[in-house]
């Protein structure tokens, strides 16, 4: 946009023209708590693909996918407007994340396999031995 206004003017009239749709180019889903090891290991094969992050705020735990919506404009603004769904009816741009990032609200924030696979080697002692009880147990269940 030409007529950007320097982030000092931005007020609650005019923050969504300044913004760049951050609100609209992810999505989060509520996942369990992950509490065991082949939870967390199935956290870090969803932190292995791109655009996939995990997170954990005071609501709980969740999966983050950036992607854009298929419906914004050019120019950012909803293509869908009248019709939009209610999720996106509830959002507030009185504190949003034109304000403050995603990440800054959370106790924990994953944007990598490596910074899960960091957080796991020392949350679980015997993380790398993950593979080898996994398949012990597979034999025990008569899976394999």
């Amino acid at each position: 946009m030409a007529n950007r206004i320097p982030i000092k003017d931005v007020i609650e009239a005019n923050k969504c023209e300044q913004c760049t749709a951050l609100c609209c180019s992810y999505i989060t889903q509520e996942i369990d708590t992950p509490r065991s090891i082949y939870s967390f290991d199935t956290l870090l094969w969803q932190v292995a693909h791109q655009g996939v992050h995990v997170f954990k705020d005071s609501n709980g735990w969740f999966l983050l996918c950036q992607t854009r919506c298929q419906f914004l404009l050019p120019d950012n603004r909803c293509g869908i407007y009248e019709r939009r769904p209610i999720i996106c009816r509830e959002h507030s741009h009185e504190a949003c994340e034109f304000d403050s990032p995603i990440d800054e609200g959370c106790e924990l924030y994953f944007q990598t396999f490596d910074e899960l696979d960091d957080y796991c080697r020392k949350r679980f002692k015997h993380w790398d031995k993950r593979q080898a009880k996994f398949e012990v147990e597979q034999v025990r269940l008569g899976v394999w």
